[in-house]
């Protein structure tokens, strides 16, 4: 029975954690940027850009910026899940983590299993192929993680694309 307890809180807590840093990232963070911000664009969506060069071989202080942006909401939360088990919160960072590169090796052309990608469809999870449309195109595929977050998303851009423009027109009148 204390295997059983033990394994419902490692789970629960990387679950919990992947899916409220995830949800924190792409809304604080990651959509606020690509309608406010320049820097995560141009880190991670310009022209002649790779994952492989800017995020590991590059040494320009501003990638490693940005990724601790798109990462602190998963940091935020470590106490909290630390208290109700240690073992999810690191199973939790450690399968993040793995993800964020997995997810980037679209650009050696990898082609995920058939098997592996009915189960990210499965169960909403983002692979290699759909996150390499978020770099081509940075208004689709959002939700580094969960693909569910899309949707709320793109919603949520054009509301602070809105905002963004109000505040212009705003500004224009009273110059």
């Amino acid at each position: 029975m204390e295997l059983v307890v033990f394994l419902i809180k490692v789970i629960c807590v990387a679950a919990s954690l992947l899916l409220v840093g995830d949800f924190l990232s792409t809304f604080l963070y990651h959509v606020p940027e690509h309608v406010f911000g320049k820097f995560h664009t141009i880190v991670h969506h310009g022209k002649n850009r790779s994952f492989i060069h800017y995020a590991v071989l590059s040494r320009n202080p501003l990638v490693v910026l940005d990724g601790f942006l798109g990462a602190l909401p998963y940091f935020i939360f470590i106490p909290f899940g630390w208290q109700i088990s240690p073992i999810g919160t690191i199973v939790a960072l450690v399968l993040g983590e793995v993800h964020v590169i997995w997810r980037h090796v679209s650009i050696i052309n990898w082609q995920t299993p058939k098997a592996i990608a009915l189960l990210c469809k499965l169960f909403f999870i983002t692979t290699p192929e759909r996150h390499w449309q978020h770099h081509q195109n940075a208004n689709l595929a959002y939700g580094d993680i969960f693909t569910f977050y899309h949707p709320p998303a793109v919603v949520w851009m054009r509301f602070l694309f809105a905002l963004k423009k109000k505040y212009r027109q705003t500004n224009i009148s009273k110059a």
